[in-house]
């Protein structure tokens, strides 16, 4: 019988995996993106609208993101210090940021 309460937890655990869709707003670490989370909401008491950004560590195995590309992130397991997140899907590409690479004077000439 504990046997079958502990399936069922774990399950509900499985099912409970939060998504969120957001912006990569950084790419600078080895297989790591950072991802900006933009909720909008009425405030309860002023009734003015209020928004929240949240910024989150999301595992990229492939270093496929780019800067201002938007994903779909999972949470999971922790995978460092600060990254509990995976990235599943890259939604939308972004239109050819300049990175400051490119914008060195090296370069243009």
């Amino acid at each position: 019988m504990k046997g079958h309460e502990s399936m069922s937890a774990e399950a509900v655990y499985k099912k409970r995996r939060r998504t969120f869709i957001g912006e990569v707003i950084s790419r600078r670490m080895n297989k790591t993106v950072v991802v900006n989370i933009e909720r909008v909401f009425l405030h309860p008491t002023y009734k003015k609208v209020v928004r929240k950004t949240t910024r989150l560590k999301a595992h990229d195995e492939k270093n496929e993101c780019q800067v201002g590309d938007t994903v779909k992130i999972l949470e999971s397991r922790p995978i460092s210090k600060e990254k509990h997140w995976r990235v599943i899907e890259v939604l939308k590409r972004s239109q050819g940021i300049i990175t400051s690479e490119m914008q060195s004077p090296a370069a243009l000439s």
